[in-house]
């Protein structure tokens, strides 16, 4: 079992050096498989959402994939396969779905809200509760996962609250944004390194093991208040998703391979407990305030304001700009070192952040004192 540990590291790891940028979209890709649950990615076209699922079909060796761009005029037959012509000749209304949805361990659907009406119902049950209802009569699919994308969200009045509804976990997803990443990305940077690779098997096996991972009582309690203060902001998430969160919570443990849920995994519930785009922001809010101790949170914020400090001297880029920028990181170094000297024990986390501060300060300094030409 410890080997499949490691290849769910190596696969991890292989994703992030082929997609960069989207580490936060490869963990929610191998948690969404474990938990066995529905991913939905939201951005423009171009930003790998389609090509991180397919490259993960790949991986998994032996599974069924089922890859399609849904559009207003898709049909029935498109997804869940055409009528059997020999059974209709005997009265009987039955689709042949070798090769479509219904065969399907996991299931890529490109702009998945816009789905018709005559698709729709069929894809809501499926997705929901693993059944396609074949000439009336329900068939158990083998469906682990579903991972709809889409350039936009649904807008309201179109009847697909259902359909979003069935997405627990909800990413949204840009383009790259550094400028290194985005050169690396041009030049192809791994692209062509050998990929690990994972039997059905292996992964069946480790689902058991997400389903095995303990959930303290510390986390119910801390969902229960999450809950409550959710509720007075006037977002209601369903009993149902936060059931279905505890899966996730799980498999978060298991790739950071724990046998329990910790606090912190609570985290990735911000992309799981909100219902409309406008209540992202609080929820992730109320999410972390839970989800993160303190000296987490003071780690974030020395972050958040040193790169604010950071980006606006390179817009200003006077000596008076990089003098006072110079000042204020020097406080927020200070601030970091009195934090680290309280709490020993997280060196590891907040040493990576100095070193991050501490690089702005020289790369500061090194704007003030370019070498002038005479």
């Amino acid at each position: 079992m410890t080997n499949n540990f490691s290849k769910l590291e190596e696969i991890k790891s292989a994703l992030n050096a082929k997609f960069f940028e989207r580490e936060d979209e490869v963990e929610a890709i191998l948690i969404a498989i474990l938990s066995r649950q529905h991913l939905l990615m939201i951005g423009p076209a171009g930003t790998a959402k389609s090509a991180l699922s397919v490259e993960l079909a790949k991986i998994v060796q032996g599974t069924e994939y089922f890859q399609w761009l849904l559009t207003r005029f898709s049909t029935p037959e498109e997804v869940f396969g055409p009528l059997s012509l020999k059974d209709l000749e005997q009265g009987v209304y039955k689709r042949n779905t070798a090769s479509k949805m219904p065969e399907a361990n996991l299931v890529f659907l490109d702009e998945i809200f816009k789905a018709n009406s005559a698709i729709l119902n069929s894809l809501l049950t499926l997705i929901n509760e693993r059944l396609f209802y074949n000439n009336g009569s329900p068939v158990k699919v083998p469906l682990m996962s579903v991972i709809g994308a889409s350039n936009e969200y649904p807008e309201e009045g179109e009847g697909l609250e259902a359909l979003f509804d069935r997405f627990l976990l909800r990413f949204e997803i840009d383009y790259i944004a550094d400028e290194t990443n985005f050169v690396s990305m041009m030049k192809g940077d791994g692209q062509h390194q050998p990929m690990p690779s994972m039997t059905m098997e292996e992964l069946v096996q480790l689902q058991f093991f997400t389903d095995m991972v303990a959930i303290p009582d510390e986390i119910y309690e801390t969902l229960s208040k999450i809950r409550m203060e959710l509720r007075d902001e006037g977002i209601r998430p369903s009993d149902r998703r936060f059931k279905q969160s505890l899966s996730v919570l799980q498999a978060k443990a298991l790739i950071n391979q724990r046998q329990f849920v910790k606090v912190d995994d609570i985290v990735i519930l911000e992309n799981a407990l909100w219902e409309t785009v406008d209540q992202k922001d609080t929820v992730s809010l109320i999410v972390r305030s839970h989800a993160q101790d303190v000296v987490t949170r003071a780690i974030e914020s020395i972050q958040n304001e040193a790169q604010e400090v950071f980006h606006s001297m390179l817009k200003d880029k006077s000596t008076d700009a990089a003098m006072e920028a110079t000042q204020k990181l020097k406080a927020l170094v200070a601030d970091l070192n009195k934090l680290s000297k309280h709490n020993q024990s997280r060196e590891n986390d907040i040493d990576p952040v100095l070193n991050q501060l501490k690089s702005m300060q020289q790369e500061i300094l090194d704007s003030v004192l370019e070498p002038i030409d005479f």
